[in-house]
């Protein structure tokens, strides 16, 4: 039981079987003669029995690694990269002193697109093994990536000194110089203000050193003076990578979105900030600051689709109110203030939100619209036909502007017949309470039984009218074709002409001589 307990991780039956024969004999026949003897025999015993049991160990533990090795080796040429870096690791904690362990996990780690993790690893290769031309090139490659061309030079000319005929090693070491005198350019334009040439300069030496944090941010803030913000965002977003913790380059990010007008890659940049350092004064106060904006304009957009209007222009000035100074929010704040005044029929403050849209972009197709809504609201066709022509230039596929074409040049032919609004005197956007109010007031001025003679033929006109107005009116869906342009009680735009009396009114089967309108009429038509 002991010796298989000592010996755990090996077959010990043979040996433990002869081993332990010969000594129980010797033991015998010392205890027999001398009691030291006997003693003197088991220790030589335990001592040969712990000599094979530490060897079994050692050939256990380098079995595993090599398993560990194998896997890894395997899972590499799958594809299946964590699993392989997981065995490498179960492999070097097994055999610290073997370089070519480390290695091989270097090789995962550059596969991950982890070169900070690499260069550790390449460096215990070189410490265990100077003479590994391999290892050495490969750290001079990742040292060249980072832009720390005296280190990379260093490792590229030892490799040449090792291996003379080392043909990557010699290219990558005459590369360095040219390289650090494109650098050293860059630095000095950037200095005195030739940002473009910088950009020209840094584009062909971040293909060699793409994990040099300095030259990108070099680069990036190139590209925000020469006012290509996007360009200047990728940059960014490659050395928040490239530098750990870099709270700094997340902010600079998140300042970068907000400025564009893109709150929610702000947000989340923003955020980032915060995970590293929850207590980041400046990343908190921003984060304040585009959480509110994001939350607000989202209502804005949602309350313009859901016709929520008056909510949407209290929104949007909340908007302005927040941020007034980067011209994409003030724009998308007046974008919803120029829809919304435009369908409340609040002509003058539509006009000049929509107003203020298109002279910052005279291409909006929505503000052309809705300003040709608001000029129908108030009457003006001529310039509502020039918006809509003006939109249908810019985008002749638009049903919406289609629609509105058609609608404009009905209501100028409309115009030049009987106008219902201009009959009753209520705004085209007065509600159905407005109507029926003016309706009752006219109906009693012009009542026929009020006038005599001539003056009764014409009040006899103006009621049908007025009657017709207030019909078509309070009616939705025939109030809403007469706001399309199309006259419900007009026989030459129906089917079957005209209807009694001479007047188009009686077409519907209304007649506002009878019981109908709450009036008691009473004609004498003999």
């Amino acid at each position: 039981m002991v010796v298989l307990q000592v010996c755990k991780g090996k077959d010990t039956t043979s040996f433990v079987s002869n081993v332990l024969t010969v000594k129980l004999e010797s033991m015998r026949l010392s205890f027999t003669a001398d009691w030291s003897q006997a003693m003197r025999s088991l220790w030589l015993f335990l001592l040969t029995l712990d000599i094979y049991c530490f060897d079994a160990g050692v050939g256990a533990d380098q079995s595993e690694v090599e398993q560990h090795l194998e896997m890894g080796k395997k899972l590499l040429a799958a594809g299946q990269l964590a699993d392989a870096l997981s065995h490498y690791h179960a492999a070097v904690d097994g055999d610290p002193k073997n370089y070519l362990t480390y290695f091989k996990r270097a090789t995962v780690y550059l596969a991950l697109g982890k070169p900070r993790s690499a260069l550790p690893d390449l460096n215990k290769v070189l410490e265990l093994r100077p003479e590994f031309t391999a290892a050495r090139v490969q750290r001079g490659n990742i040292l060249l990536k980072q832009g720390n061309l005296k280190e990379a030079l260093e490792d590229f000319q030892e490799a040449v000194r090792q291996e003379p005929a080392n043909v990557e090693a010699l290219e990558k070491s005459n590369l360095i110089y040219p390289l650090q005198q494109e650098i050293d350019n860059a630095k000095l334009l950037f200095r005195s203000g030739h940002y473009g040439e910088v950009i020209e300069i840094l584009g062909r030496v971040v293909e060699y050193c793409p994990w040099a944090s300095e030259l990108r941010e070099m680069r990036a803030d190139s590209y925000i003076a020469v006012g290509e913000l996007f360009k200047a965002t990728g940059e960014l977003r490659t050395t928040v990578k490239l530098i750990p913790d870099n709270t700094k380059g997340y902010l600079r990010l998140s300042l970068l979105h907000y400025q564009m007008g893109e709150e929610e890659d702000s947000l989340l940049q923003i955020r980032e900030c915060l995970k590293l350092d929850p207590d980041h004064k400046e990343c908190f106060a921003h984060y304040k600051k585009v959480k509110k904006l994001a939350k607000q304009l989202s209502l804005a957009n949602e309350m313009r689709n859901n016709g929520q209007y008056e909510e949407c222009v209290e929104k949007s000035q909340q908007i302005l109110q927040t941020e007034s100074n980067i011209d994409s929010y003030s724009l998308r704040a007046l974008s919803f203030m120029c829809h919304c005044y435009s369908k409340l029929g609040s002509v003058k403050e539509a006009l000049n939100a929509c107003n203020n849209v298109l002279q910052r972009d005279s291409e909006n197709l929505d503000a052309l619209i809705d300003r040709a809504e608001a000029h129908i609201a108030d009457e003006d066709y001529d310039k509502a036909l020039s918006d809509y022509q003006r939109a249908n230039e810019i985008d002749p596929d638009s049903r919406r502007v289609r629609e509105g074409l058609s609608k404009v040049q009905k209501l100028q032919k409309q115009a030049k017949k009987r106008d219902y609004y201009k009959i009753l005197g209520v705004k085209r956007t007065a509600r159905k309470k407005e109507i029926l109010k003016a309706y009752r007031k006219l109906a009693v001025l012009w009542h026929p039984d009020k006038h005599e003679g001539d003056d009764k033929e014409k009040a006899q006109k103006m009621f049908m009218d007025i009657a017709a107005a207030k019909e078509v009116l309070t009616d939705p869906e025939m109030r809403k074709r007469y706001d399309m342009g199309e006259d419900p009680l007009d026989p030459e735009q129906q089917q079957g002409g005209g209807g009694p009396h001479g007047h188009p009114f009686f077409f519907q089967g209304f007649n506002p001589f009878g019981s109908g309108g709450g009036f008691n009429f009473k004609f004498n038509f003999n």
